[in-house]
């Protein structure tokens, strides 16, 4: 550090930094103690943390090798590639995600473990539920993490729900999911989001949705969501504090709009509209395909990511900005190749980062970060 570089300081200083990436900002907060507190004024006052996003790749075939992990910090518009220089965890299983939270996934006959922190430092390996499960919904409320349908044909009942309670370090059977849920109770037919207190569960063809609550274990329902017969299929997720729904208009040969309502409500009985997706995204989620099937979305905070799973070389962002503004963009994936679309699947994850997780993973010695070109 030259002496000219020393001597900025205050706003000045501030400024300059509120332009410089997170992974950046880390080892200037260690220069001195001016310094340390000009990264931290900056951060909160010219340019606060966003919510990260991150692309987890993995082999679509066993022995399901890690082969890659990219993120996207909105607060300076940079990719990054985590290098992955001392995994906690071999990848033998197939890995999943929770759609609007940091939670990953394995399951298997003989051991469940999952991830919660940004980085995934830290892995929890336990007993798998008592029933097997192929394609369950996974979500974590609070300290509980909860499983439930996606049983496999030769169990007993396919609605099964179990909980893993992190502070008892046990699972415990719960009641099964409503009945009228028998035929899609499978994560490839239901859309899950999790607040702090409840899970949310919804057919994405029907709208038909259900509430879950893990200290009580009782299921409130059904609501339907799908207020807008145009509606022809619709994902749910938390979009800043709120529940919101995610719905295609028209049909799949020809999406006339994508529209984002909030819900609002003791009983969830009033949906109101408030964002749609520019024609020109509209356009880019549909990729090479003139058609639209299906969306997924990762959310935390103020931002939600919205993408066509059989197009995922474009992600459609929104975010909420100062009074309600919503603001749109697009982002190329750097996780997509013509090699990547056939052997390997991508999961996403939304996670808040700081500086202080930021220093947690430099000192692990498991992860390095570099901007992707």
């Amino acid at each position: 550090m030259t002496t000219e570089g020393a001597d900025i300081r205050g706003d000045v200083l501030e400024s300059i930094l509120s332009h410089v990436p997170l992974i950046h900002i880390l080892p200037a907060s260690h220069v001195s103690k001016s310094w340390n507190h000009a990264v931290f004024s900056s951060l909160r006052y010219f340019n606060r943390p966003k919510p990260w996003l991150f692309l987890h790749c993995q082999n679509s075939r066993p022995p399901y090798a890690s082969s890659s992990s990219v993120a996207y910090d909105p607060r300076s518009s940079h990719w990054l590639r985590i290098h992955n220089k001392n995994p906690s965890l071999q990848y033998a299983l197939a890995i999943r995600s929770s759609s609007n939270s940091s939670l990953l996934y394995m399951l298997s006959p003989s051991k469940f473990s999952f991830s919660f922190d940004p980085f995934h430092l830290r892995w929890h390996h336990v007993d798998p539920p008592l029933v097997w499960r192929t394609d369950p919904v996974v979500a974590m409320v609070g300290r509980h993490v909860i499983v439930a349908g996606g049983a496999c044909d030769f169990e007993d009942d396919p609605l099964s729900v179990e909980i893993y309670d992190l502070d008892a370090r046990r699972w415990d059977a719960c009641d099964a999911m409503p009945a009228i849920l028998k035929d899609s109770a499978a994560s490839a037919w239901l859309s899950a989001a999790a607040s702090s207190k409840s899970l949310y569960i919804m057919e994405q063809v029907s709208g038909v949705t259900y509430s879950f609550d893990p200290t009580s274990r009782i299921w409130s329902g059904p609501l339907d969501l799908r207020h807008d017969e145009n509606i022809f299929f619709s994902v749910i997720g938390i979009f800043g504090d709120n529940l919101v729904l995610v719905g295609l208009l028209g049909n799949s040969e020809n999406v006339k709009d994508v529209k984002v309502w909030e819900v609002k409500g003791k009983s969830f009985e009033i949906l109101e509209e408030i964002a749609i997706m520019p024609k020109e995204l509209v356009e880019k989620l549909k990729g090479e395909d003139a058609s639209l099937n299906s969306i997924k979305i990762s959310s935390t905070g103020d931002f939600l990511y919205i993408y066509n799973p059989r197009e995922p070389e474009e992600l459609v962002m929104c975010e909420i900005g100062g009074e309600g503004i919503f603001r749109w963009g697009s982002l190329k994936n750097p996780a997509v190749s013509d090699r990547s679309r056939v052997a390997e699947k991508m999961v996403l994850t939304c996670a808040d980062v700081g500086l202080g997780d930021l220093g947690k993973a430099a000192e692990s010695g498991k992860v390095r970060f570099s901007i992707c070109e």
